[in-house]
């Protein structure tokens, strides 16, 4: 049996990959802040599906946390085969009207976690020859849309020049870039979610199906559901102008800053 940690746990889309990878079989390592949420968590899946769960409290806002996660990654004894780089969250305003310390945060935790704890994985799973890491970002990462937007066009970036730089070695990255889904996500932020039209909502268990079936055709980027790839294709279509116009007016409508 193989294992895979999971970073954000506990809810939404890494709540997902937990419960298809446990069903498929496969160990899991839980990571996210809760301790009592991931407990339970953990009791659920071995108990429903007979694998061992692995409970990580850590909060990958702080070197404490990233450091006690990277230490299980390159843990050579019990190996991580699967990374999902997941934990994330959205801060609510216009730039300027969030805490300097709320962006710094968000960088932590989308950006230098992620760069961290991807190095630390393809570390050990390089020399085993094999091994794959799945970094969540957002179709946030194709338009401008602030310090959200960025650091998720950051984790495309970085994860697709990490995967050209270890072809032939064994191990599989890519991005997986989502639209809404429905989850804890916006309800931490603070943001309504009434006035998001249902046809751009997607189904967390459907998406982590459709990720996996990319990453295991070796894709480095995965945008796992046609209706957002086709307004991706209209995006890289529109002037720029006008384009960081409507998801400026947009992201202020719908999503995080």
């Amino acid at each position: 049996m193989t294992t895979a940690l999971i970073t954000g746990s506990t809810a939404g889309i890494g709540a997902a990959f937990a419960r298809r990878l446990a069903a498929d079989g496969h160990n899991l390592v839980l990571v996210a802040r809760d301790t009592r949420r991931l407990t339970e968590q953990a009791t659920e899946l071995h108990d429903r599906h007979g694998i061992e769960a692995e409970v990580l409290t850590a909060d990958l806002a702080t070197d404490d946390g990233i450091d006690a996660v990277a230490a299980r990654l390159r843990n050579r004894t019990n190996p991580v085969d699967l990374l999902i780089n997941n934990a994330g969250f959205g801060n609510k305003g216009r730039y300027l009207d969030v805490p300097m310390s709320d962006e710094l945060m968000m960088i932590k935790v989308h950006i230098e976690a992620v760069l961290r704890l991807t190095s630390a994985a393809t570390e050990a799973m390089r020399e085993r020859g094999r091994g794959g890491v799945v970094n969540v970002s957002s179709v946030a990462a194709f338009v401008p849309r602030g310090t959200y937007g960025a650091s998720k066009a950051w984790v495309v970036q970085f994860t697709q020049g990490v995967a050209r730089d270890l072809a032939g070695s064994g191990v599989r990255l890519m991005a997986l870039c989502p639209g809404f889904v429905r989850t804890e996500f916006h309800q931490r932020a603070g943001m309504g979610t009434d006035n998001i039209p249902n046809w751009m909502w997607l189904d967390a268990d459907k998406l982590v199906a459709a990720a996996l079936a990319d990453l295991a055709r070796g894709r480095t980027l995965s945008i796992p559901d046609p209706r957002y790839k086709a307004l991706m294709g209209l995006a890289k279509l529109a002037p720029r102008g006008l384009l960081g116009g409507v998801t400026s007016k947009t992201g202020r409508k719908y999503g995080p800053q």
